[in-house]
């Protein structure tokens, strides 16, 4: 599908990717509709690049219905936004492992059956979901999050067989460890030892080459991840092995201490 001329709904918009990700499809001349929780950043963004801005907390299934009423005339969405869920199970209250779910996995699906379906009735259209190779291979203190992003894996890889030969695309961009945005620019940790992290531009261009080639899965991450990931998903006994008492596992604990105000 061609970038140039669409309209395109991105939800988390003024989190560091999707500022990458707006200034790069607006760049090759879409037109766009931003969300974001944060209504000064998001209408600074909007401004900047010509933009229209529509202000929704994806926790509320109200405002997700709002947010797709909002957009009839979309021909894309590309779903990045994202709430962090790193910790232990144990340590969240039931209204926060709801707010945890809605955002990472009920609003992207609830946002797709909403605007597909126009879509799907022009005969083109493009969906992309912005994963997280944590949706491959599950670790420590991440059981909300992968729960969420495994679902969200499976529903766009579904999604995408029943919306065959409609004219309507769907991917899904799976990023690793991201630098200058992120969990790791967010909160200040440092990558594990010998781990490699990718660029926003990285993942921008992966979301660009998901759109324009019709991919089914992009996994944007260095290529010993993207095979650890496979190994994992295939074997996650032996990966369950390989990371206990590692560097990841201090790693994702000063993550989880960090972003524990943010669930």
């Amino acid at each position: 599908m061609r970038i140039a001329g669409s309209t395109v709904l991105l939800t988390g918009a003024v989190g560091g990717l999707g500022q990458a990700i707006a200034r790069e499809l607006a760049a090759k001349g879409a037109k766009l509709v931003l969300s974001g929780r944060r209504a000064d950043a998001l209408e600074a963004l909007a401004d900047e690049l010509g933009a229209r801005a529509v202000t929704a907390d994806l926790a509320d299934p109200d405002q997700v219905d709002r947010l797709a009423e909002a957009c009839p005339d979309v021909d894309m969405v590309i779903a990045n936004a994202a709430l962090p869920s790193s910790g232990e199970l144990l340590d969240y209250t039931p209204e926060q492992i709801d707010r945890a779910l809605t955002v990472n996995l009920r609003a992207p699906v609830m946002l797709t059956r909403a605007l597909a379906p126009r879509m799907v009735k022009a005969g083109r259209g493009h969906i992309v979901f912005v994963g997280s190779i944590s949706g491959k291979a599950a670790t420590k203190y991440s059981s909300l999050y992968s729960a969420a992003k495994f679902g969200l894996r499976g529903f766009a890889l579904s999604l995408r067989q029943d919306l065959h030969g409609t004219g309507v695309g769907v991917s899904l961009v799976q990023p690793g460890a991201v630098r200058d945005a992120g969990m790791f620019a967010v909160t200040g940790a440092t990558p594990p030892a010998g781990v490699r992290t990718v660029s926003p531009g990285q993942v921008v261009a992966g979301v660009v080459r998901a759109v324009e080639r019709d991919l089914c899965e992009v996994n944007v991450a260095p290529v010993e991840l993207k095979v650890l990931s496979a190994i994992a998903g295939q074997f996650p006994a032996f990966a369950e092995k390989v990371q206990r008492g590692s560097s990841a596992e201090r790693t994702i604990s000063q993550v989880v201490a960090a972003q524990r105000d943010k669930r």
